[in-house]
């Protein structure tokens, strides 16, 4: 048996969707199984639906300012996909937790997800490691799985422009 911790990529999957919604059904099934999700029903309208309900839930966490706001709103999007963990072996690759129902349609499976992903993420690495890039003009959301926890940006290249503006303002 392994355990899914959920945590770590739960979050990098809710960012790297919410930096780039899907724009169709096929889109978003596409990149859930890139991710390494297996999908155990057909994907639809409905589904993208719900995903982009999770989506618009998960980015008021990310831009909460305060951990107590931020756990209110992590609370609610766990109350609504509430489930009871569960003992699975649904793609035959070993028994493992699930914090959801069997079969539930792809829309469902991502909020439940995302929720106790997210959950799990700010309880075991800090409620501040969830955030979006420190330069002001790139709205990009990263989850930080550093070492420190003292990310600020979501890739070096905005890290070196940020340098580069800093400096050219010292000089100036």
């Amino acid at each position: 048996m392994h355990l899914n911790p959920y945590g770590t990529d739960a979050v990098n999957l809710a960012a790297d969707l919410a930096n780039s919604r899907p724009a169709g059904a096929e889109e978003l099934a596409d990149r859930c199984r890139a991710a390494g999700l297996t999908l155990e029903r057909p994907v639809d309208a409905d589904d993208l639906a719900r995903t982009q309900e999770a989506l618009d839930a998960w980015e008021k966490v990310v831009d909460a300012t305060a951990e107590s706001e931020r756990a209110e709103l992590v609370n609610a999007m766990l109350a609504a996909a509430a489930a009871h963990p569960r003992l699975t072996d649904h793609a035959g690759n070993g028994w493992h937790l699930h914090y959801r129902e069997d079969r539930q349609p792809l829309g469902a499976l991502l909020f439940s997800l995302i929720s106790v992903g997210t959950a799990l993420h700010l309880a075991g690495r800090g409620m501040h490691r969830l955030r979006r890039c420190a330069v002001t003009e790139c709205t990009t959301i990263f989850a930080d799985t550093s070492r420190t926890g003292r990310q600020r940006y979501c890739s070096q290249r905005c890290a070196n422009r940020d340098a580069v503006r800093r400096h050219r303002a010292r000089a100036a």
